[in-house]
């Protein structure tokens, strides 16, 4: 067993995408190569409506795969295929753009007005660049939620956790993607597969997660009871956390305890040509679908 090292730990920064939506970008568009084969991580909590109601007109994909997860609010939606539907509260939408699609993506907030959700892209190899979109909509009810002893929580979005599986499948990167409650002053450890790319977004409470080189479980008791710790920066909300090599994460949560997402994947390693929505392989390519938007032909018919 080895703990994988916290090689990157950074804020979400303050954004805007869409029609002027306020959001939390932790990474994207720079340096692709570092969470292969994630691309874009974006947080888009926001308490005041005035600031995400305007929401993503329609706009295009291709060569990517979208994971929308809604934790407040709702999100309505609609496509270039006759889609439509709205994501609510604990609902998640993968969506495969391949090929090409339109889409727009519209938030709603809840009863208090508030929004709260996230949108990940993976991307997709070569050989299914230009493959059919498809879209995988689970509802809350059908995540499985795995509740251990010591009140540690884990919710089984995508891949196999604990024994039990998440309800989206047969996606590319053969993500692993969990939402997971650590309470006060626990100290867990989740196993990842060696071979994939890890990090952990952390959007409530606070801890520590432990590196490979300085495992220190009684400093790490001395924080939560408010003591100073110099060994490592905490994680607190909208903090991204990313690993090295390993096979298992490490995490001391603090006195609020701890809320994250714990995200991993098989890396493509392939070369990345990315303008705006669209990922392809190489800069013909992507000049192509520019010139297939200006003339009608973006969307594909399926084979």
């Amino acid at each position: 067993m080895s703990i994988r090292p916290v090689i990157q730990q950074s804020p979400a920064i303050l954004t805007k995408e869409g029609a002027g939506v306020r959001l939390h970008r932790a990474f994207g568009f720079e340096h692709p190569e570092m969470l292969d084969p994630f691309l874009l991580f974006d947080d888009f909590r926001n308490e005041h409506p005035q600031d995400f109601e305007a929401g993503f007109p329609w706009h295009p994909h291709r060569g990517i795969e979208t994971i929308t997860y809604v934790l407040n609010g709702s999100v309505e939606h609609g496509d270039s295929l006759g889609n439509k539907g709205t994501l609510d509260a604990g609902d998640v939408q993968w969506m495969t753009a391949g090929s090409g699609i339109m889409h727009q993506e519209m938030p709603k907030g809840n009863t208090k007005g508030q929004m709260h959700g996230f949108q990940l892209w993976a991307n997709l190899p070569s050989a299914l660049k230009m493959s059919d979109p498809r879209y995988q909509d689970v509802e809350s009810g059908e995540i499985p939620v795995i509740k251990d002893d010591d009140g540690t929580e884990v919710k089984v979005i995508v891949g196999n956790f604990w024994g039990k599986s998440g309800p989206v499948d047969g996606i590319a990167a053969d993500p692993q993607y969990l939402d997971i409650y650590v309470p006060a002053g626990v100290k867990k450890t989740f196993k990842i597969d060696t071979y994939r790319r890890a990090f952990a977004y952390v959007f409530d409470g606070a801890g520590y997660f432990s590196d490979a080189a300085a495992p220190t479980g009684v400093l790490l008791e001395k924080e939560v009871m408010g003591q100073e710790v110099n060994i490592r920066d905490k994680s607190g909300d909208r903090t991204l956390v990313r690993f090295g090599t390993g096979d298992e994460v490490t995490v001391q949560a603090g006195e609020q305890g701890i809320r994250f997402l714990l995200i991993s994947g098989a890396p493509i390693e392939e070369p990345i040509a990315w303008h705006g929505p669209i990922v392809m392989n190489t800069r013909s390519e992507l000049h192509q679908a520019f010139r297939e938007l200006q003339n009608d032909t973006f969307i594909k018919p399926a084979h």
